[in-house]
């Protein structure tokens, strides 16, 4: 892989409600230090660096958080980090950093990257998205990372292969967003699904090309935002036109209505993400995360100034500054900030994003 073409776009931009009181509008999950002393974005850009120097890496976040990620990653230059006026999900986001990337350097290639996963072998990582590039870069390529499933979640989506290509590569045949839990037990017992891990790669020639053939409205729009790039009329463009892009994925924007041209003709493939990849998705999967990391017996993890536990197993408790004492209670999730308790279950964690849901809608705002 030449170094010197590879561009790690990193997407930044996401609330993180699941995790909700810890992760906030102004300091969402991406911005917590959930799995050890650096925050989750600070984590992604190092695991990257050996494959792209600090100047080639870009982050698409929001008003609310730029500043913040400035903050935590002082060695990106400012203008390397771009904010969305407005929400618009993750095609027109990845489609803006493709065109201006494009305008510098026509043979970049992007890898689009989520800001907060866990990865346990780096070293395997970096192989597998070197390999990946090399795939981009054989023709008009589309890679994604499918992670083997281990359970039939519905959380996320799915990515059906069909025959082997070179370097343990699949052929793509169709992409499933969220499907109910049947179809995902379904998906699991046939053994050629994998779980969609949110991780692209593709040169930015490719991905100009499938955004003007199914997207062309919004392709027009950023081709104008990125055409003021680097000028004093940037942030107004950006402003005034990319409310104006549609509100939709990368994969129901390109990948989806890519892979219905079939097998062969998509040109989509699929490499096995096989080096312990983890979104963190929930409070559920924190806890599964850290006593399958940490080795814990009773599955309980406490954090406190101190902690007592009696007849209890399987709790995540945080609760800085204050002394726990959990008695006869299983299976609980209790998270403490300075202004709001949250008391659910492990099984009923993903819900968790409804209450943010709620506290938007009665214009709780200091809550959120």
């Amino acid at each position: 892989m030449k170094r010197s073409d590879f561009y790690p776009v990193i997407l930044a931009g996401g609330r993180g409600t699941r995790f909700w009181p810890l992760s906030r509008k102004r300091r969402a999950k991406q911005l917590l230090a959930l799995d050890g002393k650096r925050t989750m974005i600070q984590q992604t850009v190092n695991r990257l660096l050996p494959l792209a120097p600090v100047k080639r890496l870009w982050v698409i976040t929001n008003d609310d958080l730029r500043r913040a990620i400035v903050r935590q990653l002082p060695t990106l230059r400012r203008l390397q980090v771009i904010a969305e006026p407005v929400g618009r999900n993750t095609a027109p986001a990845i489609g803006l950093a493709a065109f201006l990337l494009m305008r510098n350097d026509p043979e970049a290639v992007i890898g689009l990257f989520p800001s907060d996963h866990v990865i346990g072998d780096e070293k395997r990582y970096r192989e597998t998205i070197s390999r990946g590039v090399e795939i981009a870069t054989a023709g008009e390529n589309v890679v994604v990372l499918g992670v083997r499933p281990t359970r039939a979640e519905t959380g996320y989506g799915y990515i059906e292969t069909g025959g082997e290509s070179t370097g343990r590569a699949w052929r793509v045949r169709r992409f499933t967003e969220k499907p109910d839990g049947q179809r995902a037990g379904e998906f699991v017992a046939a053994g050629n699904y994998f779980w969609n891990s949110g991780i692209f790669l593709w040169s930015a020639r490719t991905l100009v090309n499938a955004l003007r053939e199914h997207l062309p409205k919004t392709t027009a729009l950023l081709e104008r935002i990125a055409g003021s790039y680097g000028s004093r009329k940037f942030g107004s463009t950006l402003r005034r036109l990319y409310p104006r892009c549609e509100n939709i994925s990368i994969d129901y924007a390109v990948l989806e209505p890519r892979s219905a041209k079939g097998e062969q003709a998509s040109d989509i493939f699929c490499l096995p993400a096989e080096f312990g990849w983890n979104d963190l998705g929930s409070w559920t999967a924190l806890h599964e995360h850290h006593t399958a990391k940490f080795k814990v017996a009773d599955q309980n993890l406490i954090y406190g100034t101190g902690s007592f536990a009696l007849d209890a197993e399987g709790n995540y408790i945080y609760a800085p500054g204050t002394f726990v004492a959990a008695v006869g209670v299983k299976d609980l999730v209790v998270v403490q900030t300075d202004d709001a308790l949250l008391v659910t279950t492990r099984d009923r964690a993903q819900d968790v994003g409804r209450v943010v849901k709620y506290l938007d809608e009665k214009k709780m705002s200091k809550l959120v």
